[in-house]
């Protein structure tokens, strides 16, 4: 499911901004919004993508949430064979405001 990021905006406050690293260097967002996970999408209901993740938190300045984290998967266990695991591997880092009023 995904979310307007005017839409977005007008939130006072979500419970979490992700960002997701998908690949070496493209990314993406979502946002959790009353327990549930919403991609961010343009006004065409494209999902927010970018190269370099400062460009994604510049579109995003105007969003307040609670936790703002990078969040990273790694496919390393499907890639050697191994057994699917019944939780994630998913590595979330915290990110820091950067102030890009």
């Amino acid at each position: 499911m995904a979310i307007a990021l005017s839409k977005l905006n007008k939130y006072f406050v979500v419970e979490k901004l992700i960002y997701h690293s998908i690949d070496l260097s493209l990314y993406q967002v979502s946002a959790i919004i009353d327990g549930v996970e919403h991609y961010v999408a343009d006004e065409r209901g494209n999902l927010l993508r970018a190269t370099k993740l400062l460009e994604l938190q510049k579109q995003l300045r105007k969003v307040s949430a609670e936790n703002t984290v990078l969040r990273q998967t790694s496919a390393y266990d499907e890639m050697i064979g191994g057994p699917e695991k019944g939780e994630s591997n998913a590595l979330e880092v915290p990110l820091a405001d950067n102030q890009l009023y």
